[in-house]
């Protein structure tokens, strides 16, 4: 795949030549108002990355007029999901819908969904590792409280996505708020144009034994691909929003973390792209295979493609890979000073990643080592032509310069072939900065 060319003098021209460089790879099957290309109907190009393979990714663009619908609650948007009925449909999202609302649309607090007494004090009392220990997961009747309540509110926030569905915001404003999409065993998805705002869990659970000093975990992903196939996410932004990590509290001397991750890809999930999207103030951002052990399910699979996205103020898994043959190609990761930064890209177990053509804008003091983290021996990744900081980097090379403990291969064993176009990487900050994200949608 040619790169396009752009001379490291000419910098000041990169707007200039962003204008001419509209996100390609989306075809449009019909026309709206005034001969304008109707988006919900738009379909994966072919190309374009591991989604577009075998077959590609149509969502519910064959929809009649019966299975098209507009939403603007979440009572809406649960009947347009139909409990994963796998009939064609197109969802169109307008405006705010919270999905942390009851059925006569009355806003629910984590104190709403709380049952058999549930606190937060109660819980911190009888955890405390000074009181319980350091060696057990909680158990009993509060833990029980805890989990019940955790259930309870995911029975509002957890939403099933079928197969043959497009899922589209309408304009530039669409938003759901505290939803965790689930497309769980389904096929044929597109989620575009949506800021997925704040999945929160309002019972995280505690871990003494997780890591040195134990950890809080919580569940829902803004998104979740489990067992999927056959998937586009594009001109999304995912954000915690108004609920950032950093105005939580902490307990047990560690963070009440009550974000998981924005994009999980695991369980066998395949054959997925995911392009243009913003990803934003948050911890774990993405994890493509969430086990070692799971490779009756993944290996072979995770055939996943990431390119133009806007990895901003995130600390981590950008992504994260076991398993899986994935390529990330000119994406944008940026970080301003004085947010958490530990590393983009996790070369995990059988992890097959070639990372090439991104560009890094990082902060100051920030070293370009730490962009790899390897998590088991032996691994390889190939990372060419990535610019850091406005020059080109050899990233492996920086990493083994610090004398790590474990060391990594230079060839990921595969070339990719499904890129509609590559940009030359001084040029997509500023492409992903005109075209990424929600709202920003063309075609």
């Amino acid at each position: 795949m040619p790169v396009r060319r752009l001379r490291a003098g000419a910098l000041a021209g990169c707007a200039a030549l962003a204008v001419g460089l509209l996100p390609l790879g989306a075809t449009a099957q019909a026309a709206g108002p005034a001969g304008l290309p109707d988006p919900s109907r738009t379909v994966l190009g072919a190309g374009d990355g591991w989604g577009s393979a075998e077959g590609g990714v149509t969502g519910g663009s064959d929809a009649d007029r019966a299975h098209t619908y507009t939403v603007t609650d979440r009572a809406g948007l649960v009947a347009a999901l139909n409990d994963q009925d796998p009939t064609p449909k197109i969802i169109k999202i307008r405006g705010t819908v919270d999905v942390n609302t009851d059925d006569a649309g009355r806003v629910l607090g984590c104190a709403d969904y709380a049952v058999d007494g549930y606190t937060i004090e109660d819980y911190l009392a009888a955890y405390d590792p000074e009181v319980w220990g350091w060696e057990t997961e909680p158990e009993g009747p509060v833990e029980d409280a805890r989990h019940a309540s955790q259930l309870a509110q995911r029975e509002r926030v957890r939403l099933s996505v079928g197969s043959n569905t497009t899922i589209i915001g309408e304009g530039r404003d669409a938003r759901l708020l505290g939803a965790s999409l689930s497309v769980q065993n389904a096929e044929n998805v597109i989620i575009r144009n949506l800021t997925l705002e704040d999945a929160a869990d309002c019972f995280p659970s505690w871990d003494p034994t997780d890591g040195q000093y134990g950890n809080w975990n919580s569940e829902y992903d803004a998104i979740e691909l489990r067992g999927a196939r056959h998937v586009w996410i594009d001109h999304n932004t995912f954000t915690d929003g108004r609920n950032p990590d950093s105005g939580l509290p902490h307990y047990f001397g560690r963070l009440y973390q009550q974000h998981d991750g924005l994009l999980d890809i695991v369980r066998g999930t395949d054959l997925v792209t995911v392009s243009w999207n913003v990803f934003r103030e948050h911890d774990k951002t993405m994890i493509i295979g969430n086990g070692d052990g799971a490779g009756a399910d993944d290996r072979g699979r995770l055939r996943i493609t990431l390119h133009h996205n806007l990895f901003h103020n995130v600390n981590e898994r950008a992504p994260r890979v076991r398993f899986g043959q994935v390529d990330v190609y000119n994406n944008h990761y940026r970080q301003d000073a004085g947010g958490r930064f530990g590393y983009s890209w996790g070369v995990g177990f059988e992890s097959r990643l070639v990372a090439e053509h991104n560009a890094f804008t990082l902060a100051r003091g920030t070293t370009p080592d730490r962009v790899i983290r390897p998590f088991n021996d032996g691994q390889s990744l190939s990372a060419g032509n990535n610019w850091f900081n406005g020059r080109p980097v050899d990233l492996i090379a920086a990493y083994h310069a610090t004398g790590p403990a474990r060391t990594v291969g230079e060839d990921a064993g595969w070339t990719p072939e499904l890129r509609t176009r590559v940009d030359h990487p001084a040029a997509v900050p500023v492409l992903v900065g005109l075209y990424a994200g929600s709202g920003r949608l063309i075609g």
